[in-house]
C-alpha cells in the first residue's frame, strides 16, 4: 500500500523558513506528477506548488518567488522549501502524488501543521 509521510512542519516567526519533505513508500513505481497542497483554517485544500517527473514546476500566485518546490526521482520524494513565510501561510499542507500511467493513482498524504506567528 502506497504511503506517504511528511515531515518538517512547525511554529516558524514571519519571515522565517522551513523545509517540508515528503517521501513515499510501499512501492516501487514512480509518480508523474508530485506536489504539495495546504488548507488553511476554516478553508478549503488549495494547489500551493507541483512538479512534474521531467522537472516542470508550478505554483500558485501567492508563494510565488518564495517557495520552492524540488524532488528526488529516484527516491520518490519531493520538497518544498518555504521562505520569507507570512502568517497567511499557516495551514495543514498535504503531499499529494499522482501516478499519471495506466493504471493511475492519486495519493495524499497526512498532512503536516506549518504556523506562522510571532
Amino acid at each position: 500500500q502506497v504511503q506517504l509521510v511528511e515531515s518538517g512542519g512547525g511554529l516558524v516567526q514571519p519571515g522565517g523558513s522551513l523545509r517540508l519533505s515528503c517521501a513515499a513508500s510501499g512501492t516501487i513505481f514512480k509518480f508523474g506528477i508530485m506536489g504539495w497542497y495546504r488548507q488553511p483554517p476554516g478553508k478549503e485544500r488549495e494547489l500551493v506548488a507541483t512538479i512534474t517527473d521531467a522537472g516542470w514546476t508550478t505554483y500558485a500566485g501567492s508563494v510565488q518567488g518564495r517557495f520552492t518546490i524540488s524532488s528526488n526521482n529516484a527516491k520518490n520524494a519531493v520538497y518544498l522549501q518555504m521562505n520569507s513565510l507570512k502568517p497567511e501561510d499557516t495551514a495543514v499542507y498535504y503531499c499529494n502524488a499522482k501516478k499519471t500511467t495506466i493504471p493511475r493513482g492519486d495519493y495524499w498524504g497526512q498532512g503536516t501543521q506549518v504556523t506562522v506567528s510571532s
